[in-house]
């Protein structure tokens, strides 16, 4: 028999304290639905609102990428030091352990090889199979200025569509040929138009020049792509320009795993993104000393 004795009187309801529900705060997530929220929080950090993603899907249109080649080898040892990991369902399904607590932003989009014309791109993966895989979110290039822009930005609409019915957040990934210019204005045009169409985060490319406008344009979420493999030091200050800029973080994949220390520059740009330390310091701190012990006494 239930206990008729009444235990729900006097302070426990809090009368005079408003009832509180708190949205997760990332720029451009206040309205989105809970199962949104949780998934852009499990790719951004709570604590900084910033996040510092690992990309490995090259080889889903140039094949074995150098760094690449073995990924058990060079990437799943880096998982821990990643707070999102950028990859197909191909090496999901083949190569990264079901245990790894990293959250997995699956690349949805491709068809054509780097031998042929890359905006030529159509869907890849139904949000079905990336709700079975448990995806955090997906990730569609878009080409904009490319001869098939409207085919890849019908990619992104569609993925955007599918992603409100299943509550899976979309990644639209500024895609740049080799005609187009990386400048601000080029920037501000693609990443804006992503947003505007549904996109709930852009990835796109750093500039030197007014790249706060590309983030201020942007009403969402703006992760900056590694692009080419730098320098260390250059890699981690380009970094921190972009995060200085307004950036939400960076998604970076040569500039790791074809690093001769990728361990240490995982975990220096982590400390770049997350902990606002100065590239130098980041450098001299955490690669450098990597670099001592490489480098054979002479």
């Amino acid at each position: 028999m239930a206990d008729t004795e009444d235990l729900t009187s006097g302070a426990r309801f809090e009368v005079g304290v408003p009832a509180r529900h708190e949205a997760f705060q990332l720029r451009g997530c206040g309205s989105l639905d809970w199962g949104m929220q949780s998934r852009l929080a499990s790719i951004f950090r709570p604590a900084t609102g910033r996040t510092v993603m690992l990309a490995i899907d090259h080889g889903y249109f140039q094949g074995p990428t150098t760094g690449l080649e073995r990924v058990d080898l060079s990437i799943v040892p880096l998982l821990p030091q990643a707070d999102a990991l950028m990859t197909t369902r191909g090496m999901v399904r083949s190569t990264i352990p079901a245990a790894a607590r990293t959250p997995i932003v699956l690349r949805a989009s491709g068809g054509p090889s780097v031998l042929k014309e890359l905006s030529d791109e159509q869907v890849a993966v139904s949000m079905e199979d990336a709700v079975r895989i448990n995806a955090a979110a997906v990730a569609a290039q878009v080409f904009i200025g490319g001869e098939f822009e409207t085919q890849s930005v019908r990619n992104m609409t569609r993925l955007v569509d599918e992603g409100q019915r299943y509550g899976i957040p979309v990644l639209a990934v500024t895609a740049v040929g080799r005609e187009l210019t990386r400048d601000a204005r080029y920037l501000r045009l693609a990443t804006r138009i992503c947003a505007e169409l549904g996109a709930n985060f852009v990835k796109t490319y750093y500039c030197d020049t007014e790249f706060d406008t590309v983030v201020a344009g942007c009403p969402v979420p703006l992760v900056m792509a590694g692009g080419r493999k730098l320098p260390e030091l250059d890699a981690l200050t380009m970094a921190h320009q972009a995060i200085a800029a307004g950036a939400a973080g960076v998604d970076m994949g040569r500039n790791i795993f074809q690093s001769d220390y990728p361990l240490a520059m995982l975990r220096a740009i982590g400390a770049v993104v997350h902990e606002a330390m100065k590239p130098q310091e980041a450098y001299e701190g955490i690669v450098r000393p990597q670099e001592r012990q490489l480098t054979p006494a002479t």
